[in-house]
């Protein structure tokens, strides 16, 4: 009888414990426990949106873009309040391409913040674009209310499961208290290792004052019944919970950022591949120009190194227009007689060939900050001698250290700047190449080339037309280069020129568009004239998706839904504001003094746009049509 005694005992000892472990676990799960010891300030007139504002303030964001929604307002106007300046486009991606702009050009965290469901899916190809350009960018999206996800709610979808594949953090923030931990990690995560986008969805019930979320849940008359009684204490508590602690002091300062270096072992190691070397290569890439190593004192590094480089990229302008030791021709016959390539922050995908342009027989060093890039392609068509996980940028610094009174020799630099010129002067032999009907695209390009001013940016949007101008068109210096980057997108224009125009507003900021490109951010002209931001586009108008075109016609026998028309772009410009140029084959003298007007247009506050009717051209080899 003691034995059963005791069993009853010990079973009711674990059923009690069980119980209260649940019931602790309960406490946990609806925030009763946390509302124990944290003040609910049920009469405070502050929202969430202004704790999101004061932690972007306090990692230096100056600019927020948007595309404005009910989902998201509170942030908006506080992030107005604190002096963070909202920029409002006319479609969520240009609101991620300007915030990947800025924070390609300024070092820090681009932020954009668009309304849930439609809104957030318009800015998924942004959002691929800056995470394969590694481009540091925080996303905000708004969200159906905490306890209305999955029940039908107007814009609500599962918006996380379709950033965790292209973001590097993703977080569903679901009370005020967690709003300041979730954005610090998420700043920290987007500028740690290799840069990217992340994403924070914020309900809209962690958005707004107490007594308006209130005003939402509570019932609309006294609860019936004992199952009435529990579902109005459950909202009752929920509202609570999102609320317990909201407005306590916390600390919003930015955490630390990790970024990978080279061992010292590695350095000295690649010391001596180079010190031995006598026909060495750079090939530099946009991770190059990432912080923390300063671009102004990279460029003095590679200058002081005297090694031939190649520059793809953000990097693009790194050695000013006219460097001895910048090479911008004859890439893969540099590559075959070379006997070291050093990539630095450059990956070997389809612009290196996947690393079929590397002579096997060279020694090669790789640094990159990402591991899978750092390898790509290594096991089929080039095998590194030294693969470095680590930023490129601060690995020349070392490296340069390590080789004090080292100079590359003169001979191979000279040898291949001399290539560089002589295909160079082909190339303006090409532009003076007279066409029939509309205006030879070579030469317009090489008249901007000649109006661009020292502090100009230079935006790439379009195919054939941008990939002549990659050619002609020469960087003034480092960050004033901007393409969308291995992902190739179309349509990045609009919003790379509206951020990088924010950013150096004393800058004049050119950008480059195919007509196929353009049709995608036309409308932001609206936008340049709304937000005072001038800038200056030239359009390469050939009427055509010219490079589909001249690949589909031969290979298919049929031009279907390349052709386009050589349309009024300019009036358009007019309509949003802005001032529009034609330019036509009668214009041909006229056009540098087509290109000043622009320019003083600009200068006066009103954005330009220059539609020139070109023939069309192949940027492979500078062969031109009408």
């Amino acid at each position: 009888m003691d034995h059963d005694c005791q069993c009853i005992y010990v079973v009711g000892a674990a059923l009690g414990a069980l119980v209260a472990i649940v019931l602790l676990w309960l406490g946990h799960r609806l925030g009763v426990i946390y509302q124990l010891f944290h003040k609910v300030e049920t009469q405070s007139p502050c929202h969430g949106g202004e704790v999101v504002a004061q932690v972007l303030q306090s990692h230096g964001v100056k600019f927020m873009f948007t595309l404005v929604g009910g989902h998201i307002s509170p942030i908006l106007v506080a992030c107005e309040k604190l002096g963070i300046r909202v920029v409002d486009t006319r479609h969520e991606a240009t609101a991620v391409f300007a915030a990947d702009a800025v924070a390609r050009l300024s070092g820090t965290v681009g932020v954009a913040a668009v309304t849930a469901g439609p809104g957030l899916t318009n800015t998924m190809t942004a959002i691929k674009n800056a995470q394969m350009a590694e481009s540091p960018l925080l996303l905000i999206g708004g969200a159906a209310a905490t306890l209305l996800q999955g029940r039908g709610a107007l814009q609500d979808i599962d918006q996380l499961s379709l950033f965790k594949p292209i973001c590097k953090f993703c977080a569903s923030v679901r009370t005020i208290r967690e709003i300041v931990p979730v954005l610090r990690k998420a700043l920290a995560e987007a500028q740690s290792g290799t840069p990217g986008p992340v994403f924070v969805e914020f309900p809209i019930d962690i958005l707004y004052p107490y007594h308006i979320i209130q005003k939402e849940l509570a019932p609309k008359g006294a609860p019936k019944g004992i199952m009435g009684k529990i579902i109005n204490w459950y909202l009752q508590n929920h509202l609570n919970n999102l609320f317990a602690g909201a407005w306590e002091p916390r600390d919003t300062s930015p955490l630390p950022v990790s970024i990978p270096q080279a061992t010292a072992e590695q350095i000295q190691q690649c010391v001596e591949l180079l010190s031995r070397s006598k026909k060495p290569v750079f090939i530099l890439g946009s991770q190059s120009t990432l912080p923390p190593t300063p671009a102004d004192n990279l460029r003095k590094t590679l200058e002081s190194l005297g090694i031939p480089c190649f520059l793809g990229g953000m990097a693009r302008g790194m050695l000013g227009r006219d460097s001895p030791i910048h090479i911008r021709q004859n890439r893969r016959d540099a590559l075959k007689e070379a006997d070291l390539v050093i990539l630095a922050g450059t990956v070997c995908d389809f612009r290196l060939s996947y690393g079929r342009v590397l002579n096997r027989r060279s020694k090669i060093i790789a640094v990159n900050r990402d591991h899978s890039q750092l390898l790509k392609n290594s096991d089929m068509f080039w095998k590194p001698t030294v693969a470095i996980q680590g930023d490129a940028g601060s690995f020349i610094l070392r490296l340069a250290e390590g080789l004090r009174g080292y100079m590359c020799p003169s001979d191979w630099t000279e040898g291949l700047k001399a290539g560089d010129i002589t295909k160079e002067k082909e190339n303006k032999q090409k532009a003076e190449e007279k066409t029939e009907r509309h205006l030879n695209p070579l030469k317009v390009l090489h008249l901007v080339e000649e109006a661009l001013p020292e502090d100009s940016i230079i935006v790439a949007d379009g195919g054939d037309f941008v990939g002549s101008a990659a050619y002609i068109l020469r960087p003034r210096g480092p960050l004033r280069w901007l393409d969308p980057g291995a992902f190739g997108t179309l349509g990045v224009g609009g919003g790379f020129a509206l951020g990088a125009k924010l950013c150096r507003p004393e800058s004049e900021v050119w950008v480059v568009f195919g007509d196929g490109s353009l049709g995608y951010s036309i409308v932001e002209y609206d936008t340049y004239t709304r937000h005072k931001t001038p800038v200056i586009a030239v359009v390469g108008n050939d009427a055509c998706w010219s490079q589909i075109s001249r690949e589909q016609v031969p290979m298919l026998g049929s031009n279907v839904a390349c052709g386009l028309a050589y349309n009024d772009y300019h009036v358009v410009a007019d309509g949003f504001g802005g001032k529009g140029f034609l330019v036509t084959r009668q214009d041909e003298d006229r056009i540098g003094d087509i290109i000043k007007e622009a320019q003083e247009t600009a200068k006066k506050g009103k954005a330009a746009l220059i539609n020139v009717l070109i023939g069309k051209t192949n940027f492979r080899d500078g062969s031109i049509s009408v």
